[in-house]
């Protein structure tokens, strides 16, 4: 990055990020609604504490970076930058840009202040490169479990439908 986008961008930046912090959220994601309590006030980005983080997606920050198991994004704590920066002393974390280094899709409604986040890509890779559906067991129409493990080996067409 260059030193003059670097500075137009910490410029928008602080004029962003140095508002007051803004009452509740919701965040949805992976079937869950978490009540965050504070965030930073930003028009287009979600601003949580580092502590609301694991609540949220899972990530934990470490001196590495924003972590999900073994795989870590580097975030810079050090100084101010796009997914983390210090006001009053306290760190604050940008979720939305996270989500886009992740490729994640998520969805705002700033009037009910409600975020939403789609599964994250690196999540599901092992799963889409093996090729391999996890295992189930559903009732047959005789009433009888049969689970698709039982059919190892064999070819598997499965036709699912719902009326909505």
């Amino acid at each position: 990055m260059s030193i003059t986008s670097r500075l137009i961008a910490g410029i928008f930046l602080m004029a962003v990020i140095t508002r007051p912090a803004v009452a509740e959220v919701t965040v949805l994601f992976d079937d869950a609604v978490v009540r965050v309590d504070r965030t930073l006030a930003d028009p287009n980005d979600l601003w949580v504490l580092p502590a609301d983080l694991t609540r949220i997606n899972g990530f934990e920050l470490k001196p590495e970076g924003a972590c999900l198991d073994t795989f870590c994004v580097p975030v810079r704590q050090d100084e101010d930058s796009a997914m983390f920066v210090t006001r009053a002393g306290q760190g604050w974390f940008n979720v939305t840009e996270l989500a886009r280094r992740l490729q994640q899709a998520y969805a705002v409604d700033h009037d009910r202040q409600v975020w939403s986040f789609g599964q994250i890509p690196v999540t599901r890779q092992s799963f889409l490169q093996s090729a391999v559906a996890p295992d189930f067991t559903l009732l047959d129409r005789q009433g009888n479990p049969v689970s698709l493990s039982d059919f190892r080996g064999k070819k598997v067409l499965i036709l699912t439908w719902a009326s909505w």
